[in-house]
């Protein structure tokens, strides 16, 4: 065999150490970037760590906890730190512990989460809780006018259900709706809630419920372990490698080199040759323009489908051309704000923040300090990025890294979190094609260019943009487990593949 893989993010480098699990030697990975992870990699900026998007190591799957385990293994907790993880409806307490305070361990951290939602000056928790704090918030008249707008909903649910603002009204009613989620889901995706497909909330909230939370709030009450029931969007705590998220992937970039595997980095692949409904080759141009063709038994993809197509436009006909290049993305910038703690107004104990504030243009903030203590240089800063979400083109996308810097200073001084001047330190990472879109017409017929794409026997695609779907990391690992299950024991079943996260049990919130 010879195997090329696409993309040396979580999904090519999973599929890339399980093949070679399984013998297979001839694998090369081609990444287009300077650097493994994909979304999932840290970026180093003067000695400050970003985690672009935030990752929360956690799985269902007790396969995927064990592989990362075994490239990071897990370091005894030490001050405020839980004692055991909590996740996904259970508890682990048996984790390998390992020394985290020497500098260069591989070690991953046990840390709590929190998120809030961040409206009209005041902390909200999310997911959204139903408790007194939350109540004396809002104030009695809208707890009242919620409710029974959320039991209208009830009783009178949207059918059928096929847009995002029916699955969001169906599960919270049309108040908390629009107080809570259609602006912001708006400004994440560029597009209305009612132009969204339901497809997904399926993939990402399906388990958020005004029910579930009720639930959560009464066995937090009596004393029982809400964790035995929650979901995906309720754990409390997680996993973390010690330098962000990037260095797992570092790690598995040197595993895979050091058992004989090929990564070619800088290298973008533009021609992919389908003849006879198979790849027979691929051609990519190296990072000094050079370009190369390499010969192929399987291709696994995670480059964009709107990528792959073009790369062997000449193998389709125009309905699937069509289709593929007419798939939306949403686009991302990050900029990095560092600051002295007393320029930071707020009490800040989060991993990120939703920002509801009206009239600006920032949509979430993390503060990197509380994914890991080591992603920041100096311990009396606190390092915070800010996400924005747009289209690659488009004028926050084409402003200059200096405007962009202040945009961001001004607004997180705007919303009363900051009081400074300015950054002590800044920086600007632009991520086009980030989140594949759940909209648009051409997405309607995406059912018709996944099995063309399909009927390519040895042709397999994983991962996030691999398969343009909102896959966290862990799926995306799945992904790939599945497809070099398949290709190493020659029982090609594509369907398989696709059906990893859809069931209503398994996912994050966004």
């Amino acid at each position: 065999m010879n195997i090329i893989i696409i993309g040396a993010g979580p999904a090519g480098l999973t599929a890339a150490l399980e093949l070679q699990a399984t013998g297979i030697k001839n694998i090369i990975v081609l990444e287009a970037a300077a650097q493994v992870g994909g979304i999932s990699r840290t970026v180093n900026h003067n000695g400050n760590r970003i985690d672009i998007g935030g990752h929360r190591f956690f799985s269902k799957s007790d396969w995927v906890m064990a592989w990362w385990q075994d490239l990071l293994p897990v370091a005894a907790p030490s001050g405020d730190e839980p004692r055991e993880l909590r996740y996904q409806g259970g508890r682990r307490a048996d984790l390998p512990a390992c020394d985290a305070t020497v500098a260069d361990k591989q070690v991953m951290l046990l840390r709590n989460r929190q998120s809030r939602i961040y409206f009209n000056k005041r902390f909200f928790d999310y997911p959204l809780k139903i408790n007194l704090d939350n109540l004396l918030k809002l104030g009695p008249w809208k707890s009242f006018t919620f409710g029974l707008s959320y039991m209208r909903a009830r009783l009178h649910p949207i059918r059928p259900e096929t847009s995002l603002r029916d699955f969001m009204v169906n599960r919270f009613g049309w108040r908390l709706y629009r107080q809570f989620f259609k602006e912001y889901t708006e400004k994440v995706w560029g597009a209305p809630c009612a132009e969204i497909s339901a497809a997904w909330g399926a993939q990402r909230v399906k388990s958020l419920s005004i029910t579930k939370a009720i639930s959560h709030a009464f066995r937090n009450a009596i004393g029982r372990n809400a964790q035995q029931s929650e979901q995906t969007s309720l754990i409390e705590s997680f996993l973390y490698p010690k330098y962000g998220p990037g260095q797992m992937w570092e790690a598995a970039a040197q595993r895979f080199t050091e058992k004989g595997g090929t990564l070619l980095m800088q290298c973008r692949v533009d021609r992919i040759d389908i003849e006879d409904g198979k790849v027979r080759s691929i051609g990519y141009l190296d990072a000094h323009a050079k370009r190369h063709e390499i010969a192929c038994t399987h291709l696994i993809s995670t480059m964009s489908i709107k990528d792959l197509v073009a790369a062997c436009a000449d193998a389709w006909p125009a309905h699937i051309r069509d289709i593929a290049l007419g798939l939306s993305y949403r686009d991302f910038i990050t900029v990095g704000l560092l600051y002295p703690k007393r320029a930071i107004r707020r009490q800040l104990d989060d991993n990120w923040i939703y920002i509801q504030e009206p009239g600006v243009n920032v949509g979430r903030v993390q503060v990197f300090n509380n994914w890991s203590p080591y992603m920041v240089a100096d311990p009396d800063t606190v390092w915070l990025g800010l996400e924005f979400f747009c289209r690659e083109g488009d004028p926050l996308w084409n402003l200059a890294d200096a405007e962009l810097q202040a945009l961001a200073h001004r607004e997180m001084v705007e919303i009363g979190l900051v009081e400074a001047e300015k950054p002590a330190d800044a920086v600007v990472i632009r991520v086009p094609k980030a989140y594949p879109g759940y909209f648009g017409e051409a997405y309607k017929s995406f059912d018709a260019l996944q099995r063309a794409l399909d009927a390519v026997e040895n042709l397999f695609l994983i991962g996030r943009n691999g398969m343009h779907r909102y896959n966290n990391q862990d799926h995306s690992m799945l992904t790939a487990k599945e497809a070099a299950r398949q290709i190493a024991a020659n029982e090609i079943d594509k369907a398989a593949i696709w059906a990893i996260n859809v069931d209503d049990e398994y996912h994050e919130e966004k």
